[in-house]
């Protein structure tokens, strides 16, 4: 009485069926795989920029901050005498 049979799945999946169509099902299914697949895509991206920053911050240049490079200052530069 605890578990369900086989027989219980088969007759639950056809109301499924019944309720929602063939198509529906399939759709669903091959999104649920494409976001499978992109969250793998993920994860795989995310353990090839593991080394990288782990050599970063090695050298200590784990969030440093980027600072542009400054252009030269002009040497004639007149002041306002005012």
């Amino acid at each position: 009485m605890g578990g369900l049979s086989i027989w219980h799945w088969l007759v639950v999946l056809a109301a499924i069926t019944l309720v929602f169509g063939v198509g529906r099902i399939g759709n669903v299914m091959g999104e649920v795989g494409k976001g499978i697949k992109n969250f793998k895509s993920a994860l795989n991206e995310d353990e090839t920029k593991k080394p990288e920053d782990a050599s970063m911050a090695a050298t200590g240049t784990l969030g440093a901050p980027h600072v542009p490079p400054q252009a030269p200052v002009d040497q004639k530069t007149t002041v306002n005498q005012g």
